[in-house]
């Protein structure tokens, strides 16, 4: 080994001097050059009089290059020689860097305050702080006079010397104290970084006609150019909401990408399951299914308390009942005012269900009937998977509300046209007739629940919400303030949604009955029986006749949460729009509401989504809807997916022989060939784990993890709403102490504030 010693110097020296000609060593020639087109990037000329000789273009000393900056010793020598004649007055400043994991740089920062009577020069502020996730930096900015009321705060990384480790920072915000001993609050929660400034606002929230100062008019038009360009729609697919226009999830804007810790459990939660049932054999295993106590097995050391509740019990009509109430898609039952025409259910046929209580026609006069059609299906090309036609069916379901409040289906049938060779399913026919009938529901509810409740009406619609408030809120708007978090990881989890699910190769269109073809199809139906009111749960609610049904914690969790929510909103929008012409007045409201009704509505009227907005209590209730839709309504119909998915049989993905259409056929060896092929359920058992896998990193209904609100009126409404989801969130667990499956979707502590799984 040869060693060579070396002694570092801090100081001045320079080396030994070398004329270019004498330097024949490539890599110093290279070096010279490297120096000389840094160093005049950094001393340019600058004309300062006419006539005069050309100098150094710089805005103060300040500004100038450390290197040929004083001595400290000299600044202040001259400092105390000028100090009679000049008087600084000095801003203290703190910068805060952001808790996640790759916030920090080591690049060199620069910050420029900009007030009403002028500007700062850009000072480099030492960045100890900014090289670690939560860290602070303080330092102080001065100036010869006051800047007035500051107005704007600039930011900038400097490109690093070595440019390959030049790295972004992640500031989350930066707090003023001006000489008059005011505090200014300047909230960023973005990314900055050497190829553009990041301009800030101060954190108090302005409507757009409230805004008179020049510069933040600006600024305010500026914020949102950048962002319509960094932020375009999309088609998709034909139909559907429009959605982000990126290449992939690397290419989103990085303030709306998973953070380090979300994106490195959510890669290592599919990768571990899918590595688990690789280990098993089954993932590419295209054989049927040939006993229960097999499917049992599968993923047995995942299992949840509800997810063995379910296996226990899913063959139980109470059960199945139950489902339609506190399962993970309580949106289809309707109270049953009459029978459809296509389903002739006679007095006969349900006699023994009744147990000889009033007749069919009573019990629909007394409102105890229920019913659920899964229309939509109806006409939809089920999918072909491992070179197998596979089945989906539209059926109809009539449900009874018995003495004892439970519910209890009491007639299914499979397709929606009646027939000799579609029966009518009921509770007194062979074991495995009337089980086979409910799978085939169950499997159909599992479409309709996957690509209409949860990924159209909850993610899809929230990517809409979040793009036109990206897109038409700056960061002072009130409503950005409002709204924005309500949207973390919202478009990331959707271009996941769109590249892993529903695309050409992605798990639904691979191994689910409803993909392929009749993906398509469907969601097509799907889309055009959304409305507005459907959205809104009160509204919902009343329209489907459940006001008074018991047992439907649900709808009692829901509303009470929609309530709470509704006064928050409220409390937060009247502290700004003092009247209903400031509605009116609001560009930028207006341009928000028009684009959610162009491109997540298709300029459908009849869907009744508003156009515009005129009155102060409709602002509230829409965006009641948009808060409740992107966090209670996703928890709803999403936490609870491998609880009540993960044990296949009462939800198939997809099902492999087509429906019978005589009684007295079905087996136990018929229900195993009908289910799905191994590698086709376990699939699917992977996709509902994941997608129903609380984060570490998530953040619950009520917690604000961004300092966006500063005023007092926003403050207090957080404060209250934070106090009334406790107190709802005790009232919860003290109600499912008593119930033998607690309905745990919709307690606060569980809700997220976003889509974000």
């Amino acid at each position: 080994m040869v060693v060579y010693k070396a002694e570092v110097f801090t100081g001045d020296m320079l080396g030994a001097a070398t004329l270019p000609f004498n330097d024949p060593n490539p890599d110093a020639v290279k070096n010279w050059k490297e120096v000389l087109e840094l160093r005049r990037k950094v001393y340019r000329w600058s004309k300062f009089l006419d006539g005069l000789p050309e100098s150094v273009k710089t805005k103060s000393v300040l500004s100038l290059p450390r290197g040929v900056q004083f001595s400290k010793t000299k600044f202040e020598e001259s400092a105390l020689t000028i100090g009679a004649a000049v008087t600084m007055v000095v801003y203290k400043v703190e910068v805060f860097t952001g808790d996640m994991m790759c916030a920090g740089t080591t690049n060199s920062i620069t910050i420029q305050l900009i007030g009403t009577k002028g500007e700062s020069d850009k000072i480099a502020f030492p960045s100890r702080g900014s090289q670690i996730p939560k860290g602070k930096d303080e330092f102080e900015v001065p100036t010869t006079s006051s800047l007035g009321h500051l107005v704007l705060l600039r930011l900038q990384t400097k490109h690093h010397i070595f440019h390959f480790i030049d790295k972004e920072w992640f500031c989350s915000k930066v707090v003023v104290t001006t000489p008059e001993g005011e505090t200014v609050h300047f909230p960023c929660y973005q990314w900055v970084s050497s190829d553009k400034p990041v301009v800030l606002r101060d954190a108090v929230a302005t409507l757009p006609f409230n805004d008179t100062n020049p510069d933040a008019v600006k600024n305010r038009k500026e914020e949102l150019e950048l962002r319509s360009k960094a932020y375009r729609w999309s088609k998709f697919l034909d139909g559907l909401p429009e959605s982000v226009k990126t290449k992939s999830v690397f290419s989103l804007p990085r303030e709306v990408q998973f953070s380090f810790t979300k994106a490195t459990e959510f890669f290592l939660t599919i990768g571990a399951a899918l590595f688990e049932l690789e280990l098993q054999g089954l993932l590419n295993d295209k054989k049927p299914w040939t006993s229960m106590k097999d499917i049992d097995r599968v993923f047995c050391g995942q299992k949840t308390d509800a997810y063995k509740y379910v296996e226990e019990h899913w063959k139980e009509d109470t059960f199945f009942g139950y489902q339609y109430l506190n399962g993970i898609n309580p949106m289809m039952i309707r109270r049953c005012s009459k029978l459809p025409d296509n389903f002739p259910v006679t007095e006969t046929m349900v006699k023994a269900s009744l147990q000889e209580q009033r007749s069919l026609a009573e019990e629909i006069q007394n409102g105890n009937m229920f019913l659920v059609d899964y229309k939509n299906l109806d006409g939809v090309t089920a999918n072909v998977i491992n070179g197998k036609q596979q089945y989906l069916t539209a059926p109809l379901v009539l449900l009874h509300k018995n003495t004892d409040d439970t519910l209890k289906p009491i007639a299914i049938q499979l397709k929606q046209t009646p027939g000799d060779d579609n029966p009518i399913f009921l509770p007194t026919d062979s074991e495995y007739d009337w089980l086979l009938a409910k799978i085939f529901v169950r499997a159909a509810d599992f479409a309709e629940h996957e690509l209409n409740f949860h990924l159209l009406r909850t993610h899809l619609l929230s990517e809409v919400f979040a793009m036109a408030t990206l897109r038409n809120f700056p960061m002072v708007h009130p409503l950005y303030k409002l709204l924005m978090p309500h949207f973390r990881y919202t478009l990331q989890i959707d271009t996941l949604a769109r590249s892993q699910l529903i695309s050409k190769h992605g798990i639904i269109n691979t191994f689910a009955a409803v993909g392929g073809p009749g993906m398509m199809m469907y969601l097509k139906k799907a889309v055009a029986s959304l409305t507005y009111s459907s959205l809104c749960m009160p509204e919902d609610i009343a329209a489907r006749g459940l006001e008074s049904l018991p047992n439907f914690y649900y709808r009692d969790d829901g509303l009470k949460l929609w309530n709470i929510i509704q006064k928050y909103v409220q409390g937060v929008v009247e502290n700004y729009y003092c009247q209903d012409a400031d509605v009116v007045k609001d560009s930028e409201l207006q341009g928000w509401i028009t684009e959610v009704y162009d491109h997540g509505f298709n300029k459908e009227p009849n869907t009744g989504i508003p156009q515009s907005f005129t009155l102060v209590t409709d602002l509230v209730k829409f965006l009641t809807m948009v808060i409740f839709t992107a966090s209670v309504q996703h928890a709803a119909v999403n936490n609870g997916q491998f609880d009540f998915a993960g044990w296949m049989p009462n939800a198939p993905i997809s099902l492999q022989k087509p429906p019978p259409t005589t009684k007295g056929q079905s087996t136990e060896k018929t229900m195993l060939e009908t289910f799905p092929d191994i590698n086709v359920t376990v699939h699917g058992l992977a996709t509902v784990y994941l997608l129903s896998k609380q984060s570490d990193d998530y953040v619950p209904l009520g917690k604000y993890t961004d300092d966006q609100f500063i005023e007092k009126i926003p403050l207090e409404k957080i404060k209250q709403l934070q106090k009334e989801l406790n107190i709802f969130n005790y009232e919860t667990k003290i109600r499912n102490v008593e119930l033998p499956l607690p309905y745990t979707y919709l307690m606060p502590e569980h809700v997220e504030n976003s889509v974000a799984t």
